[in-house]
């Protein structure tokens, strides 16, 4: 008789994992579920049909603001700051009404500074606005 209750003792110590593993289970398919609902938002940006044709001599018509890899801004030549921009914009359109503003960046320069390159472009009146990468 003491065989048989060691055995049952041996038994009733024994953890039942069946309900964590449940658990675990739900969690895992309640993430996988949710997780393909997220919608990554970005910026759309549609780039020109490429051409043979050399493109025309941007500095003479244009405000080309250049962006290094390092992320900075010059224009004609000259580094300016980016709180400069728009002065600099209302400035040249004033001599050129007809210039459009281009920026011209690196591919591994950040974004955000094409976003305030532009903000201060449009602050400053001008809304004709085009991005060309370095090659």
């Amino acid at each position: 008789m003491a065989l048989g209750k060691r055995r049952r003792e041996e038994d009733e110590n024994e953890i039942d994992m069946t309900p964590m593993l449940d658990v675990v289970f739900i969690m895992l398919i309640f993430f996988i579920v949710t997780a393909s609902f997220v919608n990554e938002s970005g910026l759309g940006v549609s780039r020109p049909p490429v051409s043979d044709q050399p493109p025309p001599d941007m500095a003479n018509t244009n405000i080309v603001f250049r962006v290094s890899e390092s992320n900075e801004l010059t224009l004609q030549g000259r580094r300016i700051d980016i709180r400069a921009v728009r002065a600099n914009v209302e400035r040249m359109h004033a001599e050129k009404p007809e210039a459009k503003v281009v920026i011209s960046a690196h591919p591994k320069s950040k974004t955000e500074l094409f976003v305030k390159i532009s903000d201060q472009a449009r602050e400053a009146g001008v809304y004709d606005i085009s991005l060309a990468t370095d090659e």
